[in-house]
């Protein structure tokens, strides 16, 4: 029996060894009992663990919600944030301009392209008169859109003005108190578009300089169609003894010349020198070649659009209707408008930059991009004597997590509807001031230990969460 029992304990000694070593024991005998308070991550044999169903579903449940919540901290950490803070605007000189360049383009449905003026007025003292470099006009139809191309903006062309010793008495008092021209009136123009199949009419006010320049050289221009025998009627109305008449054919400015045939008016108006024998030519020629347009269709809208070179101070562009060959009818001024496009610096970021390739707004978040409030509104007059004046804030701001600083500028903008006196032009008014203050636009990202150990928060506190509740549910099932 003796050998038997040592036999036991030696097998018993060789399965205690082996089971010390299967389970991590490398120290053996009295090094585990040394450091075992140090070991924080003492195992446990499978033999003193029971799998549950309970334990399975927990972990199945663990699982999934460690790893959507790394799924989405990994996404939060991948996408930047952008910031943006107020501060004073300090301009960097090497990407900043001395010049700020304002973009418009704004459709007036009631004003004639040749009249339409673009002027530039700053604090600094600058005062430019229609502008002509980079701006161009449309003609628009009654729906505001463009119907043909006008031109590039220009100096108006200068007319000759014929001087005569006579004056519009001692004609008359020549012919015998008689003057060939035909005074027309609201009475007598059904009777004179029935006698004559072409007349040509001089829409005139008495007090309008160019107006009475023009009354003898039009006498004078009447006795020589008389005098040829021309089929051609000369006529006159004074717009201010038959204000309406000349409201209902939409007179803009004195003096009008303008051309009917079989009473319907032929578009463009008269623009030629006013003297007679220009006047001469224009009639015999319009008569060989018959009527050309419809002036019935013709709308007298523009559209003009393109951009001007400004002072980064205080400022406004205006437009009206202005000529320097007539005078303005104010009474007949309608600056009914819309703005498609109003912004300041060039979209496509500074020369040189990359994004001259490629759209520049689309980098920039949403809530940066008022750089264009106006777009599309329409500003309607509803009567004479009246216009918007558009007031503008413009905010630089400057995006920093580009290539290099790149400068956008929004706009706050208000508008106002102004009254003028009657003898007032009225004229389309804006007025920008620029902040004081800037917007700087920079991209945050999160550091990457703020993530590792986020990441590792989700993994123990997921853990730890589940396996006390999974405990719980044991206690409460056992």
């Amino acid at each position: 029996k003796r050998p038997t029992r040592l036999r036991q304990e030696a097998v018993g000694q060789a399965a205690s060894d082996k089971a010390a070593m299967m389970y991590g024991d490398i120290n053996g005998g009295s090094g585990r009992r040394a450091v075992g308070p140090a070991d924080f991550y003492r195992r446990v044999p499978p033999s003193m663990t029971e799998a549950t169903r309970i334990g399975v579903i927990m972990s199945i449940i663990a699982l999934l919600l460690m790893t959507s919540l790394f799924l989405c901290e990994t996404y939060e950490f991948a996408r930047p944030r952008i910031k943006s803070s107020i501060e004073l605007d300090n301009r960097d000189a090497s990407w900043d301009e001395a010049l700020l360049r304002l973009n418009f383009n704004v459709s007036l449905f009631d004003v004639h392209c040749e009249f339409v003026s673009v002027d530039v007025w700053d604090s600094l003292g600058t005062n430019q008169q229609n502008i002509t470099k980079d701006v161009t006009k449309y003609h628009i139809d009654r729906n505001g859109e463009q119907a043909s191309f006008h031109g590039r903006n220009r100096e108006q062309t200068k007319v000759d003005h014929q001087v005569h010793d006579e004056t519009l008495e001692d004609i008359a008092d020549a012919n015998g108190g008689e003057l060939h021209s035909i005074d027309l009136t609201p009475e007598k123009r059904k009777d004179t578009f029935e006698t004559w199949d072409v007349v040509f009419v001089d829409y005139f006010a008495p007090w309008c300089v160019w107006c009475q320049r023009l009354a003898p050289t039009w006498e004078k221009f009447a006795e020589q169609v008389a005098k040829r025998h021309v089929q051609l009627g000369v006529a006159k109305v004074d717009c201010v003894a038959h204000a309406q008449l000349c409201k209902d054919e939409r007179i803009m400015a004195f003096p009008t010349l303008r051309w009917y045939e079989h009473g319907r008016a032929v578009m463009p108006d008269y623009k030629g020198d006013r003297t007679v024998g220009a006047l001469v030519e224009y009639a015999t020629r319009r008569l060989g070649e018959g009527q050309e347009d419809e002036s019935e269709d013709h709308h007298p809208g523009c559209q003009v659009s393109g951009h001007l070179m400004v002072n980064r101070v205080p400022g406004n562009l205006h437009m009206e209707a202005k000529s320097i060959h007539h005078e303005i009818n104010s009474a007949m001024t309608n600056l009914t408008h819309r703005v498609d496009h109003l912004s300041f610096g060039d979209e496509r970021g500074p020369q040189g930059h990359f994004l001259d390739r490629f759209a520049f707004l689309g980098g920039v978040p949403d809530e940066f991009k008022h750089t264009n409030p106006m777009k599309g509104r329409l500003f309607q007059t509803h009567r004479f004597h009246e216009s918007f004046h558009h007031h503008l804030k413009v905010v630089t701001t400057t995006i920093d997590y580009l290539f290099r600083p790149t400068a956008l500028y929004q706009i706050l903008a208000e508008s106002q509807l102004v009254l003028y006196e009657l003898q007032e032009v009225p004229e389309i008014k804006f007025l920008w001031d620029m902040s004081p203050m800037g917007i700087e636009v920079d991209m945050e990202r999160r550091p990457w230990y703020d993530y590792i150990t986020t990441c590792l928060a989700i993994v123990g506190g997921a853990y730890a969460s589940l396996g006390l509740i999974n405990r719980a549910l044991l206690a409460m099932f056992k």
